[in-house]
């Protein structure tokens, strides 16, 4: 019987298949009609195409499956339409695992985000019991990220579905296509295109690692519990540094005040308006940065038996393979 994975085109949800595919798992894989598939090239998984927003699309691709990944969603930290984010982040989160659930799997991963948790204003590591409300969510993404997770925590609550919820941090790495906001700075840095930098701080994790603890999670995770899917603790300095010594380069050395920046990211979302490409700096984001997003992942690590290999080998990873992919011209 097949596993289901959703996202599975994307920077998490192919690890997670790489990492079913390698322990001998039938994978299924969900895919919106003309999306980019580049990272499924030459695996053998078996796609359907649907949408999280198309129940009935849902229960076509649910048939028959053992156990369900939902990685997908909707990340972007700016948007101009935050209801379709909050339609596949939300809703579409409950149709996909009542799908699977319906047709039989028996456990299903629910990939949240530490976007759902506060950081701790002096800069210690938040867990997954860190005090959080709605109120502390910054922007449209981390707001649909946090209602989404209180939907999948009430299916298990209401009904007892076997659902079990991992947190990632920052994944960096590899077949990161897109990129993601992480990857873009990354891109940018080994270019020489980041000549400075702000105060802020991020937990950095290798996705083969956040893959691996999909897994585990899976296999040894409590349903309804959520497990830290994190790494290293790193500066955004610390970061930057890290890719200019790969790249030969001198890292940043001008630090940004937030408040200085914050009326390039006003003007620069007023032209992604105009030209509906996702602008570099954006207001959330910034007001994001102003805070150490640091975590530990010591429940996932005595729970799971999960494992983070050091952050420098994270960044190396992701370096090759935008220089390979031919990303820093």
């Amino acid at each position: 019987m097949p596993t289901l994975v959703t996202g599975g085109t994307g920077f998490v949800g192919t690890a997670v298949v790489r990492a079913l595919l390698a322990r001998g798992e039938a994978v299924r894989c969900l895919a919106r009609p003309g999306g980019d598939r580049r990272n499924l090239a030459g695996l053998d998984v078996e796609i359907v195409e649907g949408d999280l927003t198309d129940p009935a699309s849902l229960t076509r691709a649910a048939r028959g499956v053992e156990a369900l990944y939902h990685v997908a969603a909707d990340y972007r930290l700016w948007i101009p339409d935050p209801a379709a984010m909050e339609a596949a982040n939300v809703q579409g989160s409950v149709n996909v695992i009542r799908a699977a659930l319906d047709a039989g799997a028996r456990r299903a991963v629910y990939t949240s985000s530490v976007a759902v948790l506060k950081p701790h204003a002096d800069g210690t590591p938040a867990d997954e019991d860190t005090p959080t409300t709605e109120a502390d969510m910054i922007g449209a993404y981390k707001g649909s990220k946090f209602r989404a997770e209180r939907a999948v925590r009430a299916l298990v609550a209401d009904g007892g579905a076997p659902v079990v919820i991992v947190n990632p941090s920052t994944p960096i790495g590899p077949r990161d296509i897109k990129p993601t906001p992480t990857g873009r700075i990354i891109v940018e840095a080994a270019a020489g295109r980041m000549p400075a930098y702000v105060d802020t701080g991020l937990n950095v994790a290798h996705v083969d690692d956040v893959a691996a603890g999909h897994l585990r999670a899976f296999d040894h995770g409590t349903p309804g519990e959520r497990y830290i899917l994190g790494g290293e603790n790193l500066t955004l300095a610390d970061i930057l540094g890290e890719v200019a010594r790969l790249c030969g380069r001198r890292p940043p050395r001008v630090r940004l005040p937030h408040d200085l920046i914050l009326p390039f990211a006003w003007a620069a979302e007023g032209v992604a308006r105009i030209t509906h490409k996702e602008p570099f700096a954006t207001v959330d984001g910034l007001r994001m940065a102003k805070k150490h997003m640091f975590f530990t992942c010591a429940k996932a690590e005595r729970d799971l038996g999960y494992r983070a290999r050091p952050a420098a080998e994270a960044i190396a990873d992701a370096v090759a393979w935008f220089r390979a992919n031919d990303d820093l011209r």
